[in-house]
């Protein structure tokens, strides 16, 4: 493990995605050798995002042979929702890059079987040869995803109900309305993410989140 501190967000966000770049040009992906990349969403990583962009458009990172698996979606969200994690992802990053769609791999909230869509996601990046690197970030519990503080560390994708103190967190993305938050989602488990070659967790705002010391 390895604790970088730098002076603020805009650092937090500088250092991540210059991390990020480099393992990729590191890995010198092809058409026959793909790069996983593990993806979340939330105010945390919009700058690693922009920053990100800012490599693709200035010609110095493609992400023509990158495969990403995103950490969680909302259960029965509309995917054209402004606050679903579909609409999050393209609006903030993918539209902005030379990613190939069908390389982008969000859950659906809205499958017809829930669980079997958590089997096939599993698969999926079975099948993709396993994450190369998974960018994280840890909500003020201590949360990783839709994972609560005391989930298995052997977890894997599954349907989850919301706790409380995370519907009424993300109520502030649904206009501070908390009746209109989802109470499920479809999240990457523990052992999901622990399963991924390297992590790399953003935190940012330590003072409002006991939980990062905890996680530390």
């Amino acid at each position: 493990m390895r604790l970088v501190i730098v002076d603020d967000y805009k650092a937090v966000s500088d250092w991540a995605a210059r991390y990020i770049r480099r393992r990729i040009l590191d890995f010198k992906p092809g058409p026959d050798r793909y790069f996983t990349l593990g993806l979340p969403t939330g105010s945390t990583p919009l700058g690693t995002y922009r920053r990100l962009i800012e490599f693709h458009k200035a010609g110095l990172l493609s992400f023509k042979y990158v495969k990403t698996f995103n950490m969680d979606e909302y259960v029965a969200l509309p995917r054209d929702h402004p606050e679903s994690y579909h609409s999050f992802m393209w609006n903030n990053f993918f539209k902005h890059i030379d990613i190939n769609p069908e390389n982008a791999h969000i859950l659906d909230g809205n499958a017809p079987d829930l669980i079997k869509e958590c089997d096939q996601y599993e698969q999926k990046i079975t099948e993709a040869g396993g994450i190369e690197l998974f960018v994280g970030c840890i909500g003020p519990d201590g949360h990783i995803a839709f994972n609560e503080p005391g989930s298995s560390l052997v977890s894997r994708t599954r349907l989850k109900t919301l706790a409380h103190d995370t519907i009424i967190a993300n109520a502030r993305f649904f206009g501070g309305d908390v009746s209109k938050v989802p109470t499920q989602a479809l999240t990457v488990g523990v052992g999901t993410v622990m399963d991924a070659r390297e992590c790399q967790s953003l935190i940012t705002a330590l003072p409002r989140h006991p939980g990062y010391f905890k996680t530390l």
